[in-house]
């Protein structure tokens, strides 16, 4: 994957001064003032200033969303922007707990499997079209507010050549879906592509047709964690392996290829490491210090759990850490935000 030389570029309608509350074109003339600029949230859920702060919180705990939500917001000591739920199959939403959730304004990231039961090929000839249709009905009678809408995220693990698992079938499938929802008349899901964030994927022959679309596509996102390979944020967003030569990293990479997509950090967690106590409390403090390198990053969303796959993401294990997270989460870049829409 070549990386486009010199491509840096802001998602539109970004703040002119990143973020800082005014807006100069060129020079501004002595004794005059910067024009204030009123942060605003674009039809896509794009914020002008700053970014969204947004949570998984309590993930595989078995507690519902209302009292996942509030457990967090106290522990992190502010309200979360976003919240990121996880649905599979035949299963409506948002679910009534959902709909309260986002009345706090907050902005609801549904994560949708839409078949476990069939594969890519099947849904997108069509199969489980009734399942989408009523899905589609639940919405429009139910939640008319916008939410963010990731379909089959971290695709990347489950492509096969054959079989209806193919690049192919997932973009088939993904367009479909989408597609059908809109013609069912959902027209308030702003629609989430959401990669796994690891390097590996990206050095499969299929890696670069994965790509659903810019028709289908509102956000871009990956779900990158701090394994051991990974020290800082900067090194979470941009993954480097020996094994994949050329490989500039996911943030790079995004920029490059969708530079006028606002990217995601749809899931993101720190895994506890028993030889370094101090290392969560160190990389939220990198996240405050690099965050303002990555500005077409408009969102970032926490993932909390004590029982998360690979070890325990809690922000709050070390006094040190809870200092540092609350920190972030307090910092201007997540604060200049507008209040997300009802």
């Amino acid at each position: 994957m070549r990386l486009i030389a010199g491509l840096a570029v802001l998602v539109a309608g970004a703040c002119a001064t990143a973020c800082t509350g005014t807006a100069t074109s060129g020079r501004v003339p002595e004794g005059a003032k910067a024009t204030p600029v009123a942060c605003a949230v674009t039809d896509k859920l794009i914020p002008t200033c700053g970014a969204w702060w947004g949570i998984a919180p309590d993930v595989f705990s078995g507690r519902g969303p209302i009292r996942s939500v509030e457990m967090a917001e106290r522990r992190m000591g502010r309200r979360a922007d976003i919240v990121h739920v996880y649905h599979r199959g035949g299963e409506l939403f948002p679910t009534m707990e959902e709909r309260e959730v986002a009345k706090g304004p907050r902005l609801l990231l549904v994560n949708w499997k839409p078949a476990l039961d069939h594969t890519w090929a099947e849904v997108a000839r069509g199969v489980v079209d009734a399942r989408v249709d009523r899905l589609a009905e639940h919405i429009r009678r139910t939640f008319p507010g916008r939410f963010f809408l990731t379909i089959h995220h971290e695709p990347e693990n489950d492509v096969r050549e054959g079989g209806g698992f193919s690049a192919a079938d997932y973009v088939a499938m993904y367009r479909h879906v989408v597609t059908r929802l809109r013609q069912q008349g959902v027209r308030n899901a702003v629609t989430v592509m959401t990669y796994m964030g690891a390097p590996n994927w990206a050095a499969k022959p299929w890696f670069g047709r994965l790509y659903p679309g810019d028709d289908v596509v509102d956000w871009v996102a990956l779900d990158p964690y701090a394994d051991g390979r990974v020290s800082d944020f900067a090194g979470l967003v941009n993954k480097t392996r020996p094994d994949v030569p050329g490989w500039p990293g996911f943030y790079r990479w995004m920029q490059a290829r969708f530079p006028a997509k606002p990217i995601m950090v749809a899931e993101w967690g720190a895994f506890e490491r028993p030889g370094a106590p101090r290392f969560k409390r160190d990389f939220f403090d990198s996240v405050q210090r690099q965050i303002g390198d990555y500005p077409q990053i408009k969102a970032l969303v926490y993932f909390d759990s004590p029982l998360a796959p690979r070890g325990d993401t809690r922000f709050d294990t070390t006094p040190g850490a809870t200092r540092a997270f609350t920190e972030l989460g307090r910092s201007r870049r997540f604060t200049s935000t507008p209040v997300p829409p009802s």
